[in-house]
């Protein structure tokens, strides 16, 4: 079931009308609504792997009583590893087997000895990513004595299965989530507005400006080789801002749907291509997996307190791991080493804990040297996404190399109608840059909107957006992006 999908459409006016109905008061009812709404939502896509989310979340839940009341640290030892191995060994085995037996066999057949091993090619389970690391980060900080172990099974299925983060995030921590879903959570009117109008923004980000952008990206990225350069360096531009509108879009609506319930999730955009350089960007990108990332990797292997030699590896770390989290492809480890070293630098001069402030707060406008760092900022990060998106490293390489190399010469070239798609696709994208402008002293966009004195303006521009997203909602529906990892 997509955000973007009439099914959804119709499932969050049900879920939400009898969420409402029940009392205040009659807090572990709701609780169990929502989470029967969960696994109702995740059943839709399949129901089979329904089977493996309730096996994580059992075993999660029972390791995390036995780690706590467990008499020995051995015995807590044991329990911890035992829910560590299987998480990860069910993620290592959906989602990196096939990869790691195709590379070491390609290995081996390169050195002249012959192997053919046997692929499982099995289908994905949708969001396991996710939910692995939700079930993760708690096991750990009950191991760690952070937080006290969950006693009621319903509120810590929940915490792990909350239909609007279940499938591609924020990643939430029991720390944030948790007391949430254990306190009464009356209505406020402004609270439901809210969420209507966050999920509004990331509904207009997902089918308006991803959406669009993906059909170009699409079109160039499949024949890249047939293109110039000019062209390769359109749909590398556009390829930013279909990634940025289809994720921070669906964590929009995430976010939004959360608080329709009275639940606030972690944020998990903060306008990154406002950043002035790689470790602004990446403070900025995927808050909840970064944050992750640096709690329960960077800091327990050293953190920076070791000298700078330990700080670039534990950083190197960090990012190759970030680059094999999104999939079991080359191009992600090298999208994850580029931005690495395009990190060292800053790293190495401390200076990546600059820019901790909004860009340009209290001004209109930008300097023209905040807007120069701004632009090579997100130059740079273009250039990283192209490894992202391309099927190989060496087709990552080639598709730079064509773009320099060969500007205005290919065999193939944009038809006037797709010319016409890429300048409607910039014109959108500018509208959407200039809400986020305006409002990035804001948690999301539409929030600044209602600062707007001018009635016929606010209304304007709520009209738009509404025209917009029911005008390509009919012609185009592509998956969100981060469904695939």
């Amino acid at each position: 079931m997509l955000f973007n999908s009439l099914s959804f459409l119709i499932f969050l006016p049900v879920v939400y009308a009898l969420y409402w109905l029940i009392p205040v008061k009659q807090r572990r009812i709701q609780n169990g609504l929502l989470l029967l709404a969960s696994y109702y939502f995740y059943a839709s896509w399949d129901w089979r792997f329904l089977f493996l989310l309730l096996f994580s979340t059992l075993l999660d839940y029972w390791s995390g009583l036995k780690i706590e009341s467990g008499s020995s640290q051995r015995i807590r030892q044991i329990w911890f590893w035992i829910s560590i191995g299987v998480n990860l060994g069910f993620l290592g085995i959906f989602k990196y087997y096939d990869f790691f037996a195709g590379s070491f066999a390609n290995m081996l057949n390169s050195i002249g000895i012959s192997c053919n091993p046997g692929f499982l090619n099995l289908v994905l389970p949708v969001g396991i990513s996710f939910y692995t690391f939700h079930g993760l980060s708690y096991v750990i900080d009950v191991y760690y004595r952070r937080i006290k172990a969950e006693r009621d099974p319903v509120d810590y299925a929940l915490f792990v299965s909350f239909f609007p983060l279940l499938v591609a995030g924020p990643i939430e921590r029991a720390t944030h989530l948790l007391p949430q879903l254990k306190r009464e959570r009356p209505f406020l009117r402004s609270r439901a507005v809210s969420g209507l109008r966050q999920i509004l923004w990331g509904v207009f980000k997902k089918v308006v400006i991803a959406d669009n952008c993906a059909e170009l990206v699409n079109l160039v990225y499949d024949d890249f080789g047939a293109y110039p350069g000019w062209t390769l360096a359109l749909a590398a531009v556009l390829f930013s801002f279909q990634i940025y509108g289809d994720f921070s879009g669906y964590s929009d609506i995430a976010l939004g749907t959360a608080r329709l319930f009275g639940v606030e999730l972690l944020r998990n955009f903060s306008y990154p291509y406002f950043s002035r350089d790689i470790a602004e960007f990446w403070r900025r990108w995927h808050i909840s997996l970064t944050s992750w990332f640096r709690d329960y990797l960077y800091y327990p292997l050293g953190g920076n307190r070791n000298g700078l030699k330990q700080t670039v590896r534990n950083t190197f770390i960090v990012f190759l791991v970030s680059g094999f989290w999104h999939g079991a492809n080359w191009t992600f480890i090298a999208w994850g080493l580029l931005n690495a070293l395009l990190f060292l630098p800053l790293l190495m001069r401390g200076t990546n804990k600059l820019n901790q402030d909004v860009v340009a707060a209290d001004y209109a406008f930008p300097s023209i040297s905040e807007l120069g760092k701004m632009v090579v900022t997100f130059g740079l990060v273009t250039l990283s996404w192209v490894f992202f998106r391309a099927e190989s490293i060496g087709d990552a390489f080639h598709f730079v190399a064509s773009t320099f190399l060969h500007p205005l010469h290919g065999q193939n070239h944009l038809s006037t109608s797709k010319l016409v798609a890429a300048l409607t696709c910039a014109l959108l994208i500018g509208f959407m840059l200039w809400m986020e402008w305006i409002g990035r002293e804001f948690t999301f966009a539409l929030e600044r909107v209602e600062l707007i004195q001018s009635t016929f303006r606010r209304r304007l521009i709520y009209f738009f957006v509404l025209v917009m997203i029911g005008f390509f909602m009919q012609t185009k529906e592509f998956d969100f992006i981060y469904f695939q990892f």
